[in-house]
Order: C-alpha cells, then structure tokens, then sequence
C-alpha cells in the first residue's frame, strides 16, 4: 500500500457529550475550540451584502470581466490562513471516537466517514517553515476534507469560502486600497522567495490577515472565463464539475503585485502535480505548489443535511499531466 492510499475511518462513537448550541451564538467574533487541540481558531463576523464584482479596468484580464452585481449572505470567515500547526492535527490524526460529536450529531451535518489525509511524500520540501506558517501543497479536496473534519470535531459547518465570499470580504476590508500593498501582503517584491508567518502584516479593516500574499488561497469555484458573465446574483457558487481549473485567491508570496489584489483569479494547474510518481495521482498533495493554501469560513445560517452533504465534493482521479 501506497504512502498516498486514503484511509477511510467509520466514526463509531462511544464518548458522549454535549453539542455545541449553534442557535444560540451571536453573531460576532469568536473563537472556535476544538477538542483535543491546543489550539482555536478566530473567526471574523462579517455582514453580508451588495457589492460589483469583477472589475472593468481596460488592463486587467478579461476573465475579471464584467462588472456584476452579487449579493452574499452573512458569514465568518477564518481570521488567519490555515497554518501548519493546525493542517497537522488533520493529516496526523488518531481519529478516535472521542474526539468527534455523538453520531447523531454527524447523521444531521451530513457526515457519516471522515478520510484520513495521507501524510506528505517524503521528497516534498517544507524547508520555508512550518508550525505558524501557512499550510501549503493541499488539494482543493484535501482543503474540503480538513473543514469535514473540523465540522465533525467541533459540530459547526465549515467549509471554503466561495469566490463571491473572498471578494466581498476583500472589497469590504479595502484591503488593497487603504494601505501601501507592502503593509498587507507578503508578494515577489518583499517576501524573500517564500512564504511567512500567518499575520506578521497588517490586517484589511474587516480585521483579516493575509489575505493578499503569503499564499493564494483555495475558494469552492470552478475556475471559468465565462462565468461571470451568466453568474446569479445571490451567493453565487460555480460548483466544480472537472479537476482543473480550480479558483485560487489572493496571489502569493512567488506572484507580483498586480496578482495580489481583490480582483485577480487564479487557476489549478496539472502541473502542480509534476513531481508525483503516483498513477492516478495524489488526492491529497501537489508537490509543486508551496503557495497554495486556505482558510475556513462559516455560514451564519446553518444549511440543511443535505445541502451541506453538496460541499464534501468527491474526489476526481487525477491520472497525468496534461
């Protein structure tokens, strides 16, 4: 068996206790604890809204085009990038009965397995950092599987913001128009060729830290040309339907200036993938994609079973490059 092999674990629950009251909280930061962990997560309220997406700048990229109108629901959104420390208790957990909710607390939010990350390919490099440094080389399904596992650690959906979400919330922060570009983001001009620590600039006036630079981060959105053009206008999800192109956000540490801005897209690449020996390859890691990575957000109303069961996407095998 491959080091890449997915290890499915059947949540059989035999430690009780009680969920958290998700009625009951108000809507405003907070932050999220999470059993067995030394660590929580800050969480950032942020009221949705109108806003024009997209831009009609005559130099920017047409896949930025139109100009549209969205509107988005209220939601948290992770105040800080996943980092290391944090993605490492999901690739190296025991994943014991006691660490999840009761099983009929799963049952509602849609989840009846959790699958066990693979632990990165021995030949990756890490040597940028780790602990509080943005977590990298994940798959967008390996992002999607790490808030499934968040959801059934702590009994709260979460999941990646959609395109529309990361925009809004990067707009609404002015986060590439109050401050000099080197105040927020780490990006080709000032970071030294690789990423840094979560939070070390300052944050957008929503309070969110990085969200230009240091690492593109993973939204929900299959990456599209044309999309905008005939996008919804209430919270608009363009769910994926191939394994390439996927949304990134922000631009990163490696991207110039003109990528790290609320406006420019992203897309997935095969050849992140270049140096993975795996036919069909890794569900789980590229091994050339040291800028990628994440954050989490939370609705404020949480969906159905089922319309939560639509984020836990299956993975697409991913036989070659193209």
């Amino acid at each position: 068996m491959n080091i890449i092999t997915k290890i499915c674990i059947i949540i059989q629950i035999i430690f009780v206790f009680s969920p958290i009251e998700i009625s009951a909280q108000k809507f405003e930061d907070y932050q999220q604890k999470v059993a067995g962990e030394k660590f929580n997560f800050e969480l950032v309220a942020i009221t949705g809204g109108n806003f024009m997406m997209g831009n009609v700048e005559a130099i920017k990229s047409s896949d930025e085009k139109p100009l549209h109108n969205v509107e988005v629901d209220d939601f948290w959104m992770g105040k800080y990038e996943i980092s290391w420390t944090q993605f490492d208790a999901f690739v190296y957990a025991q994943n014991t009965a006691e660490a999840f909710i009761p099983e009929s607390e799963l049952h509602k939010l849609g989840i009846d397995a959790v699958t066990g990350a693979s632990v990165p390919y021995v030949e990756m490099s890490f040597g940028m950092g780790k602990e509080n440094f943005p977590a990298v080389n994940m798959t967008q399904y390996a992002a999607l599987m790490y808030c499934k596992w968040l959801t059934a650690k702590t009994g709260i959906f979460y999941r990646l913001p959609t395109e529309a979400e990361w925009e809004y919330v990067c707009k609404k922060g002015k986060t590439d128009s109050d401050n000099a570009l080197t105040q927020v983001a780490w990006y080709d001009g000032n970071a030294n060729n690789k990423y840094q620590n979560i939070g070390s600039k300052k944050p957008n006036v929503l309070g969110i830290y990085d969200l230009l630079g240091n690492v593109s981060e993973w939204v929900l959105d299959q990456y599209s040309t044309t999309y905008y053009a005939n996008s919804p206008k209430n919270n608009p999800w363009n769910i994926p339907k191939t394994l390439y192109p996927i949304v990134v956000r922000g631009g990163s540490w490696k991207d110039t200036a003109n990528k790290a801005c609320c406006t420019a897209r992203g897309a997935s690449k095969s050849k992140w993938k270049q140096r993975d020996p795996q036919i069909p390859k890794s569900n789980w890691w590229f091994t050339d994609a040291s800028f990628v990575g994440f954050r989490i957000v939370r609705p404020k109303v949480q969906p159905s079973k089922d319309e939560i069961r639509k984020y836990w996407l299956e993975p697409i095998n991913d036989f070659g490059l193209d």
